[in-house]
C-alpha cells in the first residue's frame, strides 16, 4: 500500500466517523453531550480537510498517487 493510498484510506475512514458523530448529535436529547457531539464532528471535519489538502501535494509532487 502506497503512502497516497493511506492516507486517503484513513481520510474515508476519518470521514465515516465525522458522519456517526453527526448523526449521534442529531439523535442526542441531551444538550450538553449533543454540543460535544458537535465539537466532535467539527474536529474531525478539520483533520479532514487538512487531509485533503495533503492528497493535493501527495498527487502534485508524485504523479504516481493521483487517482484515476
Amino acid at each position: 500500500m502506497t503512502v497516497g493510498s493511506k492516507v486517503k484510506q484513513t481520510m474515508i475512514t476519518l470521514k465515516g466517523a465525522e458522519s456517526t458523530l453527526r448523526l449521534y448529535s442529531l439523535q442526542e436529547q441531551d444538550k450538553k453531550a449533543k454540543g460535544i457531539y458537535r465539537e466532535s464532528f467539527e474536529a474531525v471535519d478539520g483533520i479532514v480537510q487538512d487531509l485533503k489538502k495533503r492528497i493535493k501535494f501527495l498527487e502534485y509532487e508524485e504523479p504516481q498517487y493521483k487517482s484515476n
